[in-house]
């Protein structure tokens, strides 16, 4: 691209959510496209949209919506104009774009894995029974019923700040926070939080991947985003995703998933659970990385014939 690039003085608008891990995200995304081009960090400008999600904080997510809770504002103000791009946590994101906006970017994807954080245990194994544990993830919640149905779990909603003072007043003794949040906000060595191995709790899908949204024909911001596609990480969500489409997932919906490349070949876990944890249904499948997506879509369909009606309802 030789013309048209983003100046301090008509800088490309950058969108994002107000939380810290959000605005970490979109100035990742901001210096990877500084650098990419060779621009001074003003051709970029982060403009904070306020969600619903960040509105209503007195109730659980599962509560108030699926997942666009965090999205919808932030894509019209991006199919409005008053934006250019748009920046997501990737599991938060609808398997569906609304018309005229395209999700086909990805920064190279972080940890994906789950921690399990405390003040005074190392992991859910050594957590006494009746141990009240915190958090505003159905999946998680599910997962944790799943392995230990002698403890209580909590909505827990907040940044990272807010849920270790949640700790140390002891609203509960455990939490769990992406590993992948930590690592961005550089608080890795500062936060009591441990590494859950996937083999032990899957993640949420796409969970630690940022996407970038944009208008579907505007070409100018296609060119510009190239440079800083990560395409592995495309590949490995393309299967992860169409796993939840195949299920209608949302944040009513206790769904995991992680699809991982190795060797020119993907593999994929994925499973369901009902809410109270009472119950795991899981499949996994290996593939070409051209046919991840065919892979997700039909361990999907797999897990939802199983399933039948009602298993999220429970």
């Amino acid at each position: 691209m030789t013309r048209d690039l983003p100046t301090p003085a008509q800088p490309l608008r950058i969108g994002t959510r107000g939380s810290p891990l959000a605005l970490a995200q979109a100035n990742e995304t901001r210096a990877l496209l500084a650098q990419a081009w060779d621009l001074p960090f003003e051709a970029f400008e982060v403009v904070i949209i306020r969600t619903t999600g960040d509105r209503v904080i007195d109730r659980p997510l599962s509560q108030i919506g699926g997942k666009g809770l965090f999205t919808k504002e932030i894509e019209e103000a991006l199919s409005a104009g008053a934006i250019d791009i748009a920046v997501h946590s990737m599991k938060d994101m609808p398997v569906e774009q609304p018309p005229g906006l395209v999700l086909d970017g990805y920064l190279e994807r972080e940890d994906p894995r789950d921690a399990f954080v405390s003040l005074s245990c190392s992991a859910i194994a050594d957590l006494p029974e009746g141990t009240v544990v915190g958090t505003s993830s159905l999946r998680r919640k599910s997962q944790i019923l799943a392995r230990r149905p002698d403890l209580e779990v909590v909505e827990f909603r907040g940044n990272v700040q807010t849920r270790l003072q949640k700790l140390e007043d002891k609203v509960a003794e455990a939490t769990f926070l992406a590993m992948a949040g930590l690592n961005r906000l550089g608080m890795i060595d500062s936060v009591p939080a441990r590494a859950i191995d996937t083999e032990d709790m899957l993640p949420a899908i796409a969970q630690g991947a940022i996407g970038i949204e944009r208008r579907g024909a505007d070409s100018r911001v296609a060119e510009l985003l190239e440079p800083i596609h990560h395409v592995e990480t495309a590949q490995r969500l393309a299967c992860e995703r169409a796993f939840l489409a195949a299920l209608d997932g949302s944040c009513q919906t206790p769904i995991a998933g992680l699809a991982e490349i190795e060797g020119g070949r993907l593999r994929f876990r994925g499973e369901i659970l009902r809410p109270d944890g009472s119950e795991v249904l899981a499949e996994a499948g290996e593939t070409t990385i051209a046919d991840g997506p065919a892979l997700g879509r039909e361990l999907g369909e797999t897990l939802r014939r199983i399933a039948g009606p009602g298993f999220f309802s429970v």
